[in-house]
């Protein structure tokens, strides 16, 4: 593959790279199975960090940069040779990595010392909080060479705080005890200066060979193993070749604690192998540490463990299965179909580039994760998604970090109290999916909870009363536990906002939006942005009733009397929404006066179709205020261009336009109006030509966040704009936008448009000479063209859910299949058939379009259907759309396999 980073192997999954020592910052990610289970990093030095959760770190949390420090290190001592060491960059070695889901081997030859030695690391998926190392030494030369091996991997056995704060103090802590085959090490204490707690567990190093010998010893704390002129890279304990000793007690307590395992001085024969087995980890106790060590003490249980990872792992990365044409694609869309298991498992935090928060998931990231989840396993969805809304606030705000048990929110996890305006918008996309695919619209009349705290009003207010004695759930003025149905709760996210406007008479910024960087506008931000969406919001919630009431059979839902409050055209006081005050006073003065604190637990029965009825008149209100307000025109050399102001500033300015001659435009202004139907059809042309124009990048070929502002900063906006242009929020390629770009091109029947957006973000993600990642999507690419924050991005749920629906145009509709191809001729190239496996209506359904015209979007028709090789009935929708009932799928036997021919009316 020429300059390539890597090369897929056999399996078109795993991967070889003989660059990847070149990049000391290119890292992997190695976990089990859940997020309360252990979680690694690794990079081609095993550099990286192992741990649980913020508060049980195996080994120092690394940064990107802390990526070039050793963490995992090998040194063997070759007799009448020299010493090898696995952290060292040296022209002697020669290397070849192998890695696939969820595994890494490293391959190192050193010619010199005649000696070739392999590095296997995985986390079992069988539970145990364990880091598996298989080492194996050959002798490659034809006589027989003595070998003295230590393995290191030092031990913090603390908490992520303690990296910087009270990082000698927690030390004292440590309790340390060497035994035959390693260290352990078992803090005193969880040092917390707000309150102190018993530690709990045991941290561990063992290790053992294929003959399992005891260790020849341990040096089991950085004083014995460096000793005070080495380091971690140079340890006197093995370049003065010192011999492992029992220590004191004095010499064991309250030091920093290292696994460094000298294993025993042994003989190779020519061309033999040497096998050693270390595992590092967490247990509740000693007793418990033994037991994981037996289980991966032989390379027959490594090897059993390793089958069973990679099973499972591969299992998950081909849960959709995707076949566009071109087998590299192919192959680095399975990466992608991983990143959002992983983003469950990692939550936003764990990983080198993720330096930032303590763990745990935001409340954005749980309700866009789950979209390719429903696509997955959408049976194991419901009772998620019901769990979730016992998040929402009675005020439309919600709990932003969500808790480790189903059902479980916690306030935000830096204790800060904040809005982010754009929270409410999301529940309802999903749910949308959730029934499309499923048909299950008895979900809408499910109950839950309401998430109560101090906050009331949106952060304008707090209950000095409250106190965790009352509980995280809303009560009634009886002290009765509130619940809504679904419905219910969806109604007060979105109509909650549509009253909270600003000057602009557009909905207020808040704390932020999507773009967290958009954090310094509190007082009179204003997001077009996202009004829009809200205003589409409130236009599937309408169709969403109505397909309610025409399925079930039900004419009124029952919703709490205080909701009438925000549903305003169905009584007497209606609103006038050109004004204002008139607004905001029905929310501040009127809704939360009457919600809060408690709520009167009162509850009315509305006709659906009245209900359905205020929504719309809510949403073409909004759609058309702006259309009428927000739309920018300039003119710039020669020509014209038009697109939508996507912000108002904390000085009441709009953030869009042209400032001091430099035009300024967001992604994000452009993409909501376009994905929620505000925009019309010569509208998104417009868009897309000033997108281009303006947004993307004439080297790299992508589309960036926003333009060139020229700002030192913009304190009156946010944070994003002190960064460098270019990075993170400021200019950066973001994917996730990029990718919400592309659906919405899609979604408005711009196929050729949409599939350039999305090609571009694959070819920069495979250009590896400049993006420098393994298979996936990062976050966001700089100027450089360099992947930053790899793994843990929403984009990658937003992308499945891009190419499955609208690209290969698989999705249910009322519970239904609708088929709906865009496919464009390239994707036919090089066969005339591309096909798609997912699961639906219980079934794996494999769907083949055939076009051996090889015709594009637009100039072919479905011609033919049929289903495991007979015609089926179905319905046409348009000449490329069309609909087979759920029922047929259902009664299928066996796998269904549909066949669809393209061609020409």
């Amino acid at each position: 593959m020429g300059n390539s980073l890597y090369q897929y192997l056999d399996d078109g999954l795993s991967f070889l790279s003989t660059k990847a020592r070149e990049i000391r910052t290119l890292y992997f990610p190695l976990c089990s199975t859940a997020s309360d289970k252990i979680k690694s990093s690794i990079t081609p030095y095993l550099s990286g960090d192992i741990k649980i959760d913020k508060n049980h770190y195996v080994t120092k949390p690394v940064s990107i940069e802390d990526l070039r420090n050793p963490t995992r290190n090998f040194f063997l001592k070759v007799a009448g040779r020299g010493i090898f060491s696995l952290s060292s960059l040296n022209q002697d070695n020669r290397s070849v990595l192998q890695a696939g889901p969820l595994w890494q081997n490293l391959k190192v030859e050193n010619s010199a010392l005649g000696i070739s030695l392999g590095f296997l690391n995985f986390v079992p998926v069988s539970g145990e909080n364990v880091e598996v190392m298989k080492v194996t030494v050959t002798n490659i030369t034809d006589y027989p060479l003595t070998i003295t091996p230590t393995a290191v991997i030092p031990l913090f056995a603390r908490a992520l705080a303690n990296k910087h704060d009270h990082e000698h103090v927690t030390s004292l802590l440590n309790r340390l005890k060497q035994t035959d085959h390693g260290v352990l090490v078992e803090p005193s204490m969880l040092f917390n200066e707000e309150g102190h707690k018993e530690a709990e567990g045991v941290y561990f190093c063992l290790g053992t060979d294929d003959a399992q010998e005891p260790l020849e010893g341990t040096f089991p704390t950085m004083m014995s193993y460096c000793g005070e002129a080495g380091t971690l890279d140079a340890p006197q304990a093995v370049w003065e070749d010192r011999a492992p000793k029992a220590l004191s007690d004095q010499e064991l307590q309250g030091r920093e604690a290292v696994g460094a395992l000298r294993f025993k001085t042994v003989e190779i024969s020519p061309r033999a192998n040497k096998e050693f087995y270390i595992v590092a980890g967490m247990a509740t106790d000693a007793s418990e540490v033994l037991k994981i060590f037996n289980l991966f003490n032989s390379g027959k249980k490594v090897d059993k463990a390793l089958k069973a990872n990679q099973e499972f792992w591969v299992n998950k990365s081909r849960s959709i299965l995707f076949n566009a044409g071109d087998a590299r694609y192919n192959s680095w869309i399975h990466w992608v179909e991983l990143q959002p298991v992983l983003r469950r498992i990692y939550g936003c935090s764990f990983l080198p580039d993720h330096d930032y928060g303590k763990g745990g998931k935001g409340w954005r990231d749980i309700w866009q994760d789950l979209l390719s989840l429903i696509l997955i396993e959408p049976t194991e969805v419901r009772e998620t998604l019901i769990n979730n809304f016992a998040g929402v606030r009675i005020d439309g705000s919600n709990a932003t970090i969500i808790g480790s048990k189903p059902g479980e929110f916690v306030a935000d996890r830096n204790a800060i109290t904040r809005v982010w305006m754009d929270h409410g918008v999301w529940p309802l996309a999903t749910l949308f999916l959730y029934i499309h695919q499923t048909g299950d619209y008895d979900i809408l009349l499910e109950h839950n909870t309401y998430f109560r705290d101090p906050q009331l009003s949106r952060t304008f207010r707090k209950d000095p009363e409250w106190s965790s004695v009352y509980g995280n759930q809303l009560k009634d003025s009886r002290g009765n536990v509130v619940t809504g149905s679904l419905i219910e709760h969806i109604l007060i996210e979105n109509l909650v906002p549509f009253f909270n406007v600003g000057e602009h008479n557009i909905i207020r910024l808040e704390s932020a939006d999507w773009n967290d960087g958009l954090d310094m506008a509190f007082d009179h931000g204003e997001s077009v942005a996202f009004m829009s969406l809200y205003g589409g919001n409130l236009s599937d919630l309408a169709n969403m009733l109505e397909d309610l009431a025409r399925i079930k059979a039900i004419g009124k839902i029952e919703i709490a009397s205080e909701v009438l409050i925000l549903l305003d055209s169905l009584g007497k006081d209606a609103v006038d929404y050109d004004h204002i005050s008139q607004k905001r006073s029905r929310l501040f003065d009127t809704y939360f006066n009457a919600v809060e604190p408690e709520i009167s637990g009162e509850t009315r029965e509305i006709d659906i179709q009245d209900i359905v009825r205020d929504l719309r008149l809510k949403a073409e209100w909004v759609f058309a205020h702006i259309q009428r307000q927000e739309k920018i025109t300039v003119k710039d050399q020669g020509q014209t261009y038009t697109w939508f102001n996507g912000y108002y500033d904390n000085n009441r300015q709009p953030v869009e336009g042209v400032v001091e001659g430099r035009p300024r435009i967001t992604l994000t202004g452009q993409v909501f109006p376009l994905m929620s139907g505000l925009a019309r059809d010569a509208d998104v042309v417009e868009v897309i030509k000033t997108v281009n124009a303006y947004l993307k990048d004439k080297d790299l070929g992508g589309i960036r966040l926003n333009s060139d502002f020229g700002l030192k900063h913009y304190l009156a906006l946010g944070r994003a704009f002190g960064f460098a242009y270019g990075t993170k929020e400021n200019g950066a390629f973001f994917s996730h936008m990029i990718v919400m770009y592309a659906y919405a091109l899609y979604k408005r029947g711009f196929a050729r448009e949409g599939f350039t957006v999305l090609d571009s973000l694959y070819r920069m993600s495979i250009d590896t000479e400049k993006s420098k990642i393994f298979p996936g999507i990062p976050e966001y690419f700089d100027s450089e063209g360099r992947g930053k924050y790899h793994y843990l991005t929403g984009s990658a749920s937003w992308y499945i859910y891009t190419i499955l629906t609208q690209v290969f145009g698989v999705r249910g509709h009322c519970g239904n299949l609708l088929i709906a191809p865009q496919l464009m001729k390239e994707q036919f190239a090089e066969s005339k058939t591309v096909d798609v496996t997912c699961q639906f209506a219980g079934k794996k359904v494999s769907i083949y379009y055939q076009n051996p015209q090889v015709l594009d979007f637009g100039d072919y028709s479905i011609t033919e259907v049929f289903l495991n090789e007979k015609p089926v009935v179905y319905e046409p929708v348009s000449p490329a759309q069309i609909c087979i009932e759920r029922k047929i799928i259902e009664k299928a036997k066996g796998p269904v396999k549909i066949s669809i021919g393209l061609g020409r009316d």
